[in-house]
Order: structure tokens, then sequence, then C-alpha cells
């Protein structure tokens, strides 16, 4: 399994995003210049220039046509994916943390951070079909309790009924996207004991799994926020990804920069560790940052993952036919 290296990016990776088909990926990094690469060969396409920070999220819409962006800037951006033209800019007065499409991409949820006199907060934003027409308006806005903790991922529950979201007060809440009202809220017995990093739908939206600095990531019910599963690991996870195809779970993270030292990566701190979904166990992992792992995807195919690092590389790596066959 040889990976294709992606250097693209100056500083480190934040976020990794395929779209619908899966020929395309796109990567966000602290350099404020989100790009688009082909995912088969790892060949650059081109980068979307117009943030002046660094870029924390992204997401594609099913038709690949625009791209949204959230940024330290205290902006979000629409784009046209083809041109690279920036579309519309969504302004917030606190960096913009998390985005996300609605499935049909007619509305977008967006969380800034607590900022100043700002509290952290979702958005839920209209998306217009002619750009000439889309507004700054919020649909609505949703307040976690502890406004001083960032909400690091935000992200929309089945039909677009609800919105999930976790952060910095280790706690996962679904939220009714209508009416804002809080559905529910993870307990903290199982929940996760430190901040959350990182959370991930399955395809089918049925279940989601979340990544968190207490070196565990859960895999939880989507509907009813049953705690399914718990995989655990040595080092704080940072990203999280469920394969479409089998029942696996890549997980990565490692140390904060400042505490690494020359050593973790020799002793595999930084690698991609693979876990078997039902059984929980740890089926492998595969080497190669030079940092802690700050993102992570899946080919919607199933077919090969890309990880984005500490080091400012995305490594792309196609399975070679003995991973379809791993037996436990």
């Amino acid at each position: 399994m040889r990976p294709i290296l992606m250097k693209g990016h100056e500083r480190p990776l934040t976020f990794l995003r395929y779209n619908r088909e899966g020929d395309l990926l796109f990567s966000c990094a602290k350099d404020h210049t989100p790009t688009l690469w082909f995912a088969d060969n790892g060949e650059r396409l081109g980068t979307y220039r117009g943030h002046n920070g660094a870029v924390w999220c992204c997401d594609v819409s099913r038709d690949s046509s625009r791209l949204i962006t959230g940024s330290a800037d205290q902006t979000a951006k629409l784009w046209d994916v083809k041109s690279g033209k920036e579309l519309f800019t969504f302004k917030f007065n606190a960096p913009t943390r998390s985005v996300d499409f609605a499935v049909g991409d007619r509305l977008a949820v967006i969380t800034t951070d607590h900022f100043v006199d700002r509290t952290a907060a979702i958005h839920v934003k209209r998306i217009a079909e002619d750009p000439e027409e889309q507004d700054a308006e919020s649909v609505l806005v949703l307040h976690c309790p502890d406004g001083k903790k960032r909400i690091n991922r935000a992200v929309w529950g089945p039909l677009n009924q609800t919105i999930v979201s976790g952060g910095e007060d280790k706690v996962i809440r679904i939220w009714d996207a209508e009416t804002g009202k809080l559905l529910k809220q993870s307990d903290e017995e199982v929940g996760h004991k430190k901040d959350i990093t990182s959370l991930c739908k399955a395809a089918d939206d049925s279940h989601f799994l979340t990544g968190s600095l207490d070196k565990t990531a859960k895999l939880w019910d989507m509907r009813t926020l049953t705690l399914l599963k718990t995989y655990t690991t040595v080092v704080p996870v940072n990203a999280v990804s469920l394969s479409p195809l089998l029942n696996h779970v890549v997980l990565g993270g490692g140390q904060d920069a400042s505490a690494v030292t020359t050593t973790d990566h020799r002793a595999g701190k930084f690698e991609a560790k693979f876990y078997d979904k039902i059984l929980q166990e740890g089926i492998g992992g595969v080497k190669g940052h030079f940092g802690p792992i700050n993102a992570l995807a899946f080919n919607p195919d199933g077919k090969s993952f890309s990880s984005g690092g500490e080091d400012g590389y995305v490594r792309l790596h196609h399975f070679d036919s003995g991973y379809f066959n791993i037996k436990i």
C-alpha cells in the first residue's frame, strides 16, 4: 500500500473531505487556502483563495458544484468548485469552526467559537440556488449551555430534522433543527472525559463516531444517542472516520505538537489505527506522518482513505486486495 504524498499546504492540515462520487478530495489547513485534488492520483487541481486565517473545515454539495469553508478569519465562504470563484461570504464576529451542508444543500450549519463577549454558537443558514440571491441571515441560532467552550463539530442528523454537536465541554447534544430545542445529550458516565475533537457520520446516517482527547473514540446511535461501542487507543484522538464498505473504523491523533518528541513517530504514535467496528479490536495501523494526524477521510467507495497531518502533508492510501480479506 504505497501512499501518494501530496504537498500543497505550508501549514498543518485541519480537515479532509471527499465529494459524493469520491473522485475529488478537498483539504483545509492553517495556511488559508483550501485545496482541491484528484482522489485517484493525488494531482492538485487548484486552490480557493480568499480567506486570511486558518481554514478549519469544509463541505461540498452533493452535485460537487459548491464548496463551503469555515475559517479563523471570522467568515464562512461559499465557492464555485469548478472556477474557484468566491460566491458569498457569511461574516461572523467570531472564528468559524465547523461547516456542514444539509441533505439537498438548501441549508448549512456553521459553528462559531467563543470570542471576546460572544458565546460559542451554532448557526443555520439558508443556501440560495442563485448566489445573487444569497442573504446572510441565520434561520436559527443555537447556544450551548457553557458558551465559553468551543463547539468543534456540528453536523446534520437524518433527513435534516436534527443537528448533532460536540466540543470542548465533552457533551454530545442532539438539537431539533426546526425549533432549536435541545432533544438529547450524552450522559457523563458513558460520555467522553475530555474535549470532543471530531465527529463523523455513517454513510446511512444511522450512527456516528466521535473522537476525543481522552484517547477514545465512541460509536453512537444517531436517533437515540445510545453508546454502541468504544475504541481505546494510546494517544489523544484528533480525527475519526468510518469505512462505508467494511466494518472498519480509523482513528488518528497524537500528542499536542508542543509535547512531541522525536521518538513519537518511530513509536507509531502518529499512525492511522484501524479497528473492527463490531469487535472493537485493533486490526492494524498505517504509519508515515511526522506529527499528529489532524484529519482523516474514507473515500465513499471504501477503497482508499486519506490522512492529513501536522507535518503539512496529505497522504493518500489505496488499499491493496489483502485489506478486503482481513480476518480476525
